[in-house]
């Protein structure tokens, strides 16, 4: 009786039998409507009655459960009809509350109760009898199973009633109360925003979807669904969904037999009742194992797969990722209950993971991580297995799959290598070991056409050497060492890696070869190869790759994979100068890297100091802030006191080093240096405890780099203890062992303290300075210091009085120097016993102080200055005349002085004619007579210094002379090409030297020089003639290259009003070189760099290869790339139609009738050209019918051999015709051949591609070449054998009653689709059998599309 009135608050009585009727009538997949009152009454019940009516039912379905209680199972069905309470009335009553709370529009408490009712239905099924007393529907159970997803508002928190004032009860409530009879009427959009949910609501609602999953897991654990596919599957769907329903902590225990009431979350629920769906109970676990993993692929690639289309991705958080989590740990615990029959589906799984990864970082980054755990629970076999259709992978057509690729590898080699004993099938055990991964699926990569997938595989090369496996770091050693070969993983056999089987055809074809293991000569000539690569990759056109690259070459130094030679530190080096700011950024990084794993080699400090310091003067000032954050951190914030009882610790000894390396060997980077101490100053860095801590360090071993950091740091901060550096001076003076680069710093200082000293202290500093130079025993870098700081002793607020200090002991200095210049130049004998040094010196201190006193070098200086130069005469003192400036220094009798002194004689001549313009007037012309005619190197190369140098100052005199200097960018001495190159590039770039005349022209030679460092020709600027062409059109290519859309437009134009029009007026004449002259032209004109690039690139891929993230602002991107091409497109074609077009068709009209051969050039050009306006020839043309059929003919014939080539790529016919099928294989792969040396390989090499014919046009031959580089698009199987019933085996993404669309040529999926059912046969993966074992096979699987039928047809027509 207690069940009796539990069940009074339905009204069961009191609903009408029709109204019964029309309910099950219309399996209820409708809201019926019901009398007012007793909808009402029903509509007044509380949560309270239906919590007591589930009480009494629990009670009967556990009582169900027990096998003793026999006479219960009859009682509560025999109550019900004892009472006369209909069966039926009371599972249509259930369905009102039901379909009442599934509306979009429904409060709250309509949802608990609809809830409710959902739970008392599914309690009511499960209790033995339900179907023979008609309780199951299918449509009912599956509304009442997915309640869940209707009732809990997805979107709560985020709609808010505009009336705040109303209360929680009343806010969960419509607005407008519903209309009788139109249940399903349609609410405005205004009114769904209204409705709210508070937190009380939220509460009870997720109590009531919690009872009811609760209870859906009562039902499914005495319920079978065996024969109900379709609700099993609903079920299924069910559950994934529930996965996302809270967020939960911590992970579930799938392994323990668990009491359903001990379940505490929705998620955990979820789980329990997917693995329950599993069991035999519900029917075929094979097709149950298909659905619970299809589910769960898109909870792993956390995607939202709805019923159609692309699944779009979910926004990655905390709970999305926990869920993820527990999914691939539920796999992992059914693989491990169910062995091997679900060891087939995690398979399917694995690959539908690889296959659909989206090629965003994030999502590939835990796909990867997916795939390493689930890998995990493999055989050694299976995981064979699933690399070998990895592998194949890894050479498909879609970049994405490619990508993703290197990150799955990347995973398993942080997993312990498997050993090939361990694999049962001998032809997979070399898919096991890490070496394969990597030299074969990571290193061949780097081939990639991809540039996104070069410099992902690269960066991925440099993080293997991080990983904590020999295995892995002695699979690298053998692709870059010659010696490491010989060290082989154990179990590692030649045959089992140069003899492959069928399994392994796809070997042969990757970018680095397979070599006999016992010739070290062979793989080390390959670990030569994949060096040069790696180098080339660091220069590679693309930004990602150079990065990448650079990542490489750094971890393979550091761990000493390849040499720290000196020509790789270069290569890193020069990367700190990159166009790219990125680039110079992870350039500076990566030697920093280095240089902190390297500390003690002098090779890397220095290629160090070469890369930082000179990134000071950057022009972007990220650039500079980061070079100025490493030198602050290894050298600023390393100088501490110093101590001769300790020891200095690694940190410090690199700053001293670094510091002396600036002292000697990097010297050039004093300028850079010096503007980091510009910056510190400002920040304050110097200050008295710094200076005293670097005074410290003057009396140690390495005085000489704190002497130049003190000459650097004294300019900005001259709060220094003078009487320090007074006693380093008066040492300095007594010491006889002096460092010369020390002294220089030191007078350095003493200069820049100059004017805080005392006039005492100035005095004895000038005398000392003074006998100091008068020895003449210094060096010349000493003098040119001690004159400095002479300047600055004698330098003071009065100019007059500065120079008069100057010309004092500046003519001392003078007159000692043209005293010793007479005793050699004069005297009989004096040059032959000559002191070559002390005369260099001499020279060296006259050129110096004369820059200070002009006015005390007289005539008879000069005169012997030039003596050196030319004639030793005893006469010379009293020749009056002067020597005529019209021949040429080497034109007089030679001297038979040396050539050093010389060559510091014309450095000493420049110095004087600096300041004195008559002098250059004078010598000018002879330096430039020299400059062609003279052949010593030395004076030739300080002439071109002394020229430019005085081109900076005395710039229009020098300015005739500029063809003299840039003919020497054509000297047969390579140091005179650089040396002429440097200077003028500093003239250019500083504005003395303007592009005019024949320089420009005289540059660009420069780009094709054999020589690397200066890129220029040997013997003549000329580049006239078919033997270099090549080179001219390198320098076509380098310019266009570089050039704007903008420049390349009026390139053009100018190119048609100044060539091609100057033929058609005839001011040019079409003689032998006119033709080959308008040739060229064309050919110009049809280079792929002419096109402009707004045109020419694809949308989103202007500035290089992007990844294709799907965003609104790449989407935006992409239309405003679109209009863009449309009007610079429409812009063109005027200027085409109005400019070139009239042109052309003269010229073409003048071409016949000379019949000269630049008329194939020119037809050539417009079938160029004309690609862009393919359907617009008639209009272009109409002028010329002539010309409009030839140039349509032309057209026709390319697109068809264009076509004809691409089917050849693309299709293998078959033996009757019928079936164009082209296999995926690795020739298709997008990784690309090498162009490297030609040695011999121990495995056969994919076929080139086959060459044209001579006589094709260069369009044809471009086109083809872009074709047979395109990936294969559309993809059949060849050879592929279908089980009995394994046409009814589906791909998840393919539709029903479609062909498979196989994407990899190793296997099939067998997941089956949703929308309908199959039944599993023998075997569930399709695999692709060699040629040889088809005839032993069943029928052959054609899978044919209209497309293909489509090309095949043409085939034929063009083979008729």
């Amino acid at each position: 009786m207690e069940l009796i009135s539990a069940l009074k608050f339905l009204k069961l009585h009191q609903v009408p039998e029709a109204w019964v009727d029309a309910v099950w009538n219309s399996e209820f997949t409708e809201r019926q409507p019901l009398d007012d009152t007793i909808e009402e009454q029903l509509t007044a019940s509380g949560d309270e009655a239906f919590r007591n009516l589930y009480e009494c039912l629990l009670t009967y379905a556990a009582d169900g459960q027990s096998v003793s209680s026999v006479g219960t199972l009859q009682n509560i069905w025999a109550i019900l009809v004892e009472d006369r309470v209909s069966v039926k009335s009371l599972v249509a009553v259930l369905s009102f509350f039901v379909l009442t709370g599934k509306d979009k529009v429904a409060d709250t408490q309509q949802r608990v109760s609809s809830l409710h009712a959902a739970s008392l239905y599914l309690l009511l099924l499960g209790i033995p009898g339900s179907i023979a007393n008609k309780v199951f529907h299918e449509v009912l159970l599956d509304t009442c199973s997915d309640l869940s997803s209707h009732c809990w508002p997805h979107d709560s928190g985020k709609k808010r009633k505009r009336d705040g004032l109303k209360t929680s009860q009343t806010e969960g409530k419509r607005s407008k109360p519903q209309q009788k009879g139109t249940p399903d009427m349609e609410v405005d959009e205004e009114e769904e925003e209204e409705l709210y949910f508070s937190g009380v609501d939220l509460l009870k609602i997720r109590d009531a979807v919690f009872l009811l999953v609760q209870t859906l897991l009562r039902l499914l654990q005495t319920f079978s669904l065996k024969g109900r596919p379709q609700s099993a599957s609903n079920c299924t769907q069910i559950f994934s969904k529930l996965l996302y329903f809270e967020p939960v902590l911590g992970h579930f225990n799938f392994a323990a037999v668990q009491d359903i009431t001990k379940l505490r979350s929705v998620p955990e629920m979820a789980f329990h009742g997917l693995q329950l769906l599993c069991s035999p109970k519900h029917g075929n676990q094979r097709e149950s194992l298909r659905r619970v993993f299809h589910c769960l692929l898109y909870v792993i690639l956390m995607m939202n797969k709805g019923n159609r289309g692309k699944p779009p991705l979910l926004v990655i958080s905390q709970a999305i990722l926990s869920t993820r989590d527990q999914a691939i740990h539920f796999v992992c615990h059914l693989v491990d209950e169910l062995k091997q029959l679900a060891l087939p589906f995690l398979h399917i799984l694995l690959q539908h993971i690889c296959f659909q990864m989206v090629e965003k970082s994030e999502f590939r980054i835990h796909g990867a991580q997916a795939v390493g755990m689930l890998t995990s629970e493999m055989t050694s076999t299976d995981y064979a297995c699933f690399i070998k259709w990895l592998f194949n992978l890894s050479r498909h057509s879609k970049m994405v799959c490619r990508l993703f690729s290197v990150d799955v590898v990347m995973v398993l080699l942080e997993q312990p290598e498997r050993r090939p004993g361990e694999c049962k099938e001998p032809d997979l055990a070399c898919f096991l070991p890490h070496k394969f991964l990597i030299q074969s699926m990571l290193f061949a990569q780097q081939m990639d056409e991809s540039p996104t997938v070069q410099g992902h595989a690269l960066s991925c090369l440099a993080q293997c050497l991080e990983l904590p496996s020999l295995d892995v770091t002695r699979a690298i050693h053998d692709l870059f060492s010659a010696t490491g070969t010989q060290t082989l993983l154990d179990g590692e056999t030649t045959e089992g890696i140069l003899t492959s089987q069928p399994t392994q055809k796809t070997y042969h074809s990757l970018p680095f070869r397979t070599v006999e293991i016992s010739s070290t000569e062979s793989f080390g000539c390959d670990a030569r190869e994949n060096t040069t690569l790696l180098l080339q990759h660091v220069k590679d056109s693309k930004t990602n790759v150079r990065k990448s690259a650079l990542q490489a070459l750094v971890s393979l130094m550091k761990h000493a994979v390849i040499p720290m030679s000196w020509e790789n530190l270069t290569t890193l080096s020069e990367r700190c100068r990159d166009p790219a700011v990125s680039v110079r950024k992870k350039a500076l990084q990566c030697m920093g890297d280095l240089l902190v794993a390297k500390p003690d080699c002098s090779m890397v400090q220095k290629a160090w100091l070469q890369g930082v310091v000179p990134a000071l003067a950057d022009s972007e000032n990220s650039v500079q802030d980061k070079a100025l954050e490493a030198l602050d951190q290894l050298v600023l914030s390393q100088v501490k006191p110093y101590s001769a009882s300790c020891h200095l610790d690694i940190s410090q000894k690199l700053t001293w080093d670094l510091l002396c390396l600036l002292c000697h060997k990097c010297q050039n980077l004093s300028p850079y240096f010096s503007r980091a101490f510009t910056i510190w100053s400002k920040q304050d860095k110097f200050t008295p405890t710094f200076i005293t801590n670097l005074i410290s360090h003057t009396k140690a071993d390495h005085a000489e780099g704190a002497w130049l950091f003190l000459s650097k740091a004294v300019v900005l901060s001259p709060r220094l203890p003078y009487g320090k550096i007074l006693e380093a001076w008066d040492n300095m003076i007594s010491s006889k062992d002096e460092n010369v680069t020390t002294c220089c710093h030191i007078l350095s200082v003493m200069g820049n303290i100059a004017a805080y000293l005392n006039e005492d202290t100035k005095d004895r500093i000038v005398d000392d300075l003074m006998s100091w130079l008068k020895t003449f025993n210094l060096a010349l870098e000493v003098i040119s210091a001690a004159v400095e700081t002479l300047y600055h002793l004698g330098r003071s607020d009065d100019i007059k009085q500065t120079q008069a200090f100057l010309n004092q002991h500046g003519g001392e200095l003078l007159s000692l120097c043209e005293g010793y210049l007479s005793s050699v130049i004069l005297t009989e004998k004096g040059a032959e016993n000559l002191n070559e040094e002390l005369m260099v010196k001499h020279l060296h201190t006259l050129g110096v102080v004369s820059l200070h006193c002009p006015a005390e070098v007289g005539k008879r200086t000069v005169l012997l200055v030039e003596s050196v130069l030319t004639i030793h005469s005893d006469k010379l003192a009293e020749c009056p005349e002067e020597l005529p400036a019209s021949l040429p220094l080497s034109q007089f009798k030679a001297n038979s002085l040396p050539s050093r002194v010389k060559a510091h004689a014309v450095i000493t001549l420049g110095k004087l004619c600096l300041q004195h313009e008559e002098l250059v007037q004078k010598y000018l012309p002879v330096f430039a007579r020299e400059l062609e005619v003279g052949t010593d190197v030395a004076v030739r190369n300080n002439l071109v210094v002394v020229m430019c140098d005085l081109c900076v100052r005395y710039t229009t005199i020098v300015d005739h002379y500029i063809p003299n200097i840039s003919a020497c960018l054509r000297d047969d001495e390579a140091v005179i090409r650089e040396q002429t190159l440097i200077m003028l590039t500093n003239l250019l770039q500083e504005d003395f030297v303007k592009w005019k005349g024949s320089l420009f022209f005289r540059f660009m030679v420069v780009l094709v020089d054999p020589v690397p460092v200066i890129s220029s020709e040997k013997l003549k600027f000329s580049l006239k003639g078919v033997q270099y062409r090549e080179k001219r059109f390198q320098i076509y290519r380098f310019l266009l290259e570089h050039f704007t859309d903008a420049q390349r437009f009026h390139i053009t134009n100018k190119i048609s009003q100044t060539v091609l029009a100057c033929f058609v007026d005839k001011e040019l004449p079409l003689d032998a070189d006119g033709a080959e002259m308008l040739s060229e032209t064309f050919n110009i004109l049809s280079l792929k760099e002419m096109k402009l690039q707004a045109i020419s690139a694809p949308a989103g891929v202007m500035a290089g290869e992007e990844t294709e993230e799907e965003n609104m602002a790449t989407m935006a991107k992409a239309v405003v790339q679109a209009a863009q091409k449309k009007v610079v497109s429409q812009v063109q074609k005027k200027a085409f139609i109005e400019n070139t077009v009239p042109l052309i068709i003269s010229l073409k009209i003048l071409l016949e009738q000379k019949r000269s051969p630049a008329l194939r050039d020119l037809m050539t050009y417009l079938q160029v050209t004309m690609q862009d306006y393919r359907n617009e020839v008639t209009e272009f043309f109409s002028g010329d019918e002539q010309l409009m059929a030839e140039l349509e003919f032309a057209l026709r014939t390319a697109e068809k051999e264009r076509e004809m080539e691409e089917q050849m790529d693309t299709c293998t016919l078959t033996g009757d015709g019928k079936t164009p099928t082209a296999q995926v294989s690795v020739q298709d792969s997008p990784i690309r051949c090498r162009p490297l040396l030609s040695v011999s390989f121990a495995t056969p090499q994919p076929p080139r591609p086959s060459c044209l014919s001579l006589g094709q046009s260069q369009t044809v031959r471009r086109t083809n070449r872009s074709r047979q580089e395109e990936p294969v698009k559309l993809i059949t199987l060849e050879g592929t054998v279908i089980p009995q019933g394994g046409e009814n085996d589906r791909a998840i993404s393919t539709p029903k009653g479609g062909s498979v669309n196989l994407t990899f040529d190793e296997g099939v999926s067998a997941i089956f689709s949703d929308q309908g059912t199959s039944l599993v046969r023998e075997t569930d993966v399709l695999n692709v059998q060699p040629n040889e074992q088809q005839a032993s096979r069943l029928r052959q699987w054609n899978v044919q599309s209209p497309l293909c039928k489509k090309k095949i047809k043409k085939i034929k027509n063009l083979a008729k």
